[in-house]
């Protein structure tokens, strides 16, 4: 028999004011896999992600995380329940050092020490940050303040990773350093589902992935299967 979900979403329809955007959309992450949400712009894909964490009104379905049901959850609730959310466009606090921007990702504990231990385990796992611990936020390239956006959501140790959009506007350079953390994330236990435009690099690193188009499941599969695809690959990988 395979393990309960980690997180459930079972026949979600969601809006933004009047207008819907997710019809009856089916999602399941396992614990400790990587799950790619791809398919083209406006497929809804953020959205998903956005009414897991309660940004966007769900209208019906329902959402489960580790068997406990949080739909319609209020959002800063959201790191109560073990979700760390790293949104699209890195935003941090540019005007506090990367180390005062990872005290602040633990900001519900409230043992300094175990504060400060926090902090010495995510610099461990971003060593380019570490050897930047003094530096403003502001100053770090975009890849850097992604690693920082990353760690931030770590320090409370969360149930499930979600991220928006990981490698959006980075140089290759630095969309290499990212994916290889998060397998490496992934190896150490984590689990992570990620919204992402660059489908085949998600793919590529992902366990399973489904594709959504217009609001609604398009394809569900294992990653590698996707990837092999024609359809998927002929639609939403470019032919490649």
């Amino acid at each position: 028999m395979s393990a309960p979900p980690l997180l459930h979403l079972q026949q979600l329809d969601a809006s933004y004011g009047p207008i819907q955007v997710l019809f009856s959309v089916q999602l399941e992450v396992q614990p400790g896999e990587i799950v790619a949400l791809i398919g083209p712009n406006g497929a809804g894909k953020s959205t998903v992600i956005k009414s897991i964490i309660g940004l966007v009104r769900v209208l019906r379905g329902q959402i489960r995380l580790a068997g406990r049901e949080i739909t319609g959850m209020a959002t800063h609730h959201a790191p109560l329940h073990g979700i760390g959310y790293v949104p699209q466009g890195r935003i941090l606090f540019a005007r506090m050092t990367v180390r005062e921007n990872l005290e602040m990702g633990a900001f519900l504990q409230q043992d300094p020490r175990e504060r400060r231990r926090l902090v010495e385990e995510v610099l461990d796992q971003f060593p380019q940050l570490a050897a930047r611990a003094q530096v403003l936020a502001g100053h770090l390239s975009g890849g850097e303040q992604q690693m920082l956006a990353i760690g931030r959501s770590l320090m409370m140790r969360p149930k499930l990773l979600m991220l928006d959009e990981p490698s959006l506007g980075l140089s290759p350079k630095y969309v290499d350093q990212i994916f290889a953390q998060l397998l490496v994330l992934r190896d150490q236990g984590h689990t992570l589902l990620m919204v992402e435009q660059n489908a085949a690099r998600a793919l590529e690193i992902a366990d399973r992935g489904y594709v959504l188009e217009l609001g609604r499941n398009r394809f569900a599969d294992r990653a590698s299967a996707l990837l092999e695809n024609e359809a998927v690959r002929r639609l939403y990988l470019g032919g490649v």
